[in-house]
């Protein structure tokens, strides 16, 4: 069985001399002997076998809360479509972390703010709307 060096085993591995260190440290190279002040690494299959290494413990940091909004708005031109056209599509546009969707009913569980900004429009040209939070539920209503 042939042995190598740690610059060898490196290159072999494709990595830096000091990981090979870290990794004998670690025990994790397989039959690799200390002889005097030099390591005898075994080969198999021409590389040396590394086992693999256990994971670190589980982060313990809290995830961020999400600040985005959920906005609710009644679509005027719909309403008016729906009225020319003798049609029923839905008017409540709920728009949240830029998906839009449409609803005829719907049910807001939680806190909500009312907003109504005639000289600031939202893109979508709403002068009214309404603001949840994006943990706030929202159900459309069947």
């Amino acid at each position: 069985m042939m042995k190598v060096g740690t610059k060898e085993a490196a290159k072999l591995l494709q990595i830096c001399v000091q990981r090979v260190r870290q990794l004998l440290k670690e025990g994790r190279i397989e039959g690799a002997e200390k002889v005097d002040r030099f390591w005898e690494i075994p080969l198999c299959d021409g590389k040396p076998k590394v086992t693999d290494g256990t994971r670190g413990p589980k982060p313990n940091w809290k995830k961020r809360v999400s600040k985005a909004l959920t906005r609710i708005c009644v679509n005027q031109h719909l309403i008016r479509s729906n009225s020319k056209h003798g049609t029923n599509k839905p008017v409540i546009r709920v728009e949240s972390r830029g998906i839009i969707r449409y609803f005829h009913n719907l049910e807001i569980d939680g806190i909500c703010k009312l907003i109504y900004r005639p000289d600031k429009p939202l893109s979508c040209g709403a002068k009214l709307w309404m603001e949840v939070a994006s943990d706030v539920m929202i159900v459309p209503i069947i």
